[in-house]
């Protein structure tokens, strides 16, 4: 049973923790003293303690005196993660977490200054970013409840509730509709800022969609009919020559890696190092192409000797370039026309991409095979996206659909190369 005492202008309650000294074998008491608490107070407040001792969920002060830094650095330095995630984490720790909590036990950290914290980022800053350090902010806290002995009771971050406070509408960025003759511009103006390899770079990414370290990771025994054959895995091979190969075969590539600087999580300030990896979300996949691409990609790889699919105008990879501002810029936004050794026509402008990310030619991907009638499983796994709930578990894409696609896109093509370069 708690006891309590009166010590100067204060009132002091002791308590069981029912936790005992390793090294001594002694009972561990704890202790909290107030100036506003009468002694029935004191004593009903070391009585709910010693409750949640006997029932498991106490939290010694001392449990939860670790400074925040410190349960940061060490909850980093536990998780499995990417190392271009890892170095993220730290990024964002040094940048705002750490300066507002650091110094701070994590049991110190109340709900109502999270929130103050919260409403001074969002004013700050974007709602993405302020989003992801909530994300990870929470994160921590809910490992330092699940953590034992556990550091704190419950999180100081509260879930989200939608209902709370001033409905805002997210902001997304805006997206407009794209023709497929703006997909096939980007594709001629690469023509003349990088050759027959960025036109059949743009055309690819139109027509399938892919992410731009797909791209960058492409090799060249991926596509140009030399894939299934090249497969190493017996199984895959067999599977997929027997799927797309046999008397009306379809053309195929594969996405099996991408193409990044991946970061040590040691060396912040590093660059990195260029790494094949696995695609976004482990989306290893294989994609149906059109006849006139399957064409284009023959031609490509004659062309040129390199282990990479789009080598860069140097030879290297377009990952080791400043490929925005050298490649992707002039394509979407136009240029002037140049004289001398560099010399190129006039660029037009492309309105739907102008000032845009390149992502969003992957964006455009979806819709178009969409309004082409086909089917939502087969555009998500064309994608790489996590197909979720049962959908994804009793959904799979059949021959027939990507037959469809092939050939919605073939027509696609045709309906607007008619009279136009092409290669």
């Amino acid at each position: 049973m708690p006891w309590v005492e009166r010590r100067g202008g204060s009132v002091r309650v002791r308590w069981d923790t029912y936790r005992t000294d390793p090294e001594t074998g002694r009972k561990i008491f704890d202790s909290k003293s107030r100036t506003d608490w009468t002694e029935d107070q004191a004593y009903d407040y070391g009585l709910d303690r010693e409750s949640e001792a006997r029932n498991g969920r106490y939290v010694a002060r001392s449990d939860g005196r670790i400074l925040f830094k410190e349960w940061a650095w060490l909850w980093l330095s536990a998780q499995e993660l990417d190392p271009t995630s890892i170095h993220v984490y730290r990024k964002r720790l040094r940048a705002q977490i750490l300066p507002q909590w650091g110094e701070m036990a994590v049991n110190e950290i109340t709900t109502m200054g999270y929130r103050a914290w919260m409403q001074r980022l969002k004013r700050q800053y974007s709602e993405n970013y302020a989003r992801d350090m909530r994300i990870l902010f929470g994160m921590l806290m809910d490992d330092a409840v699940s953590h034992q002995p556990p550091l704190i009771t419950a999180s100081p971050v509260p879930k989200e509730n939608r209902r709370r406070g001033r409905y805002v509408r997210p902001t997304r960025e805006k997206k407009v509709e794209v023709p497929t003759g703006d997909l096939h511009q980007l594709a001629e103006n690469a023509f003349e800022v990088w050759g027959f390899t960025g036109y059949v770079f743009q055309l690819t990414k139109a027509y399938t969609g892919m992410r731009l370290g797909e791209m960058f990771g492409l090799r060249r025994e991926f596509m140009g009919g030399h894939w299934p054959a090249s497969e190493e895995d017996d199984e895959l091979r067999e599977d997929a020559l027997k799927r797309y190969g046999g008397e009306d075969p379809m053309p195929v590539m594969r996405v099996a890696w991408q193409y990044k600087y991946v970061k040590d999580p040691d060396r912040p300030e590093e660059k990195g190092v260029p790494t094949l990896a696995l695609p976004k979300y482990g989306s290893v996949r294989t994609l149906v192409i059109p006849p006139f691409l399957a064409d284009l990609h023959k031609q490509l790889l004659d062309s040129h000797d390199s282990e990479w699919a789009f080598p860069a105008m140097s030879g290297q990879n377009l990952l080791t370039t400043d490929f925005h501002t050298y490649y992707w810029r002039p394509v979407r936004d136009g240029s002037k026309k140049r004289e001398g050794r560099y010399s190129r026509p006039k660029l037009p402008a492309v309105e739907s991409f102008k000032g845009k990310r390149i992502h969003l030619v992957r964006h455009a991907h979806g819709p178009h095979l969409e309004e082409d009638g086909v089917s939502d499983i087969a555009i998500e796994e064309r994608l790489g996206h996590v197909v979720q709930g049962v959908r994804g578990v009793y959904r799979s894409v059949t021959p027939k659909m990507e037959r469809q696609i092939t050939d919605v896109l073939q027509k696609r093509w045709e309906n607007e190369s008619r009279g136009k370069l092409t290669a």
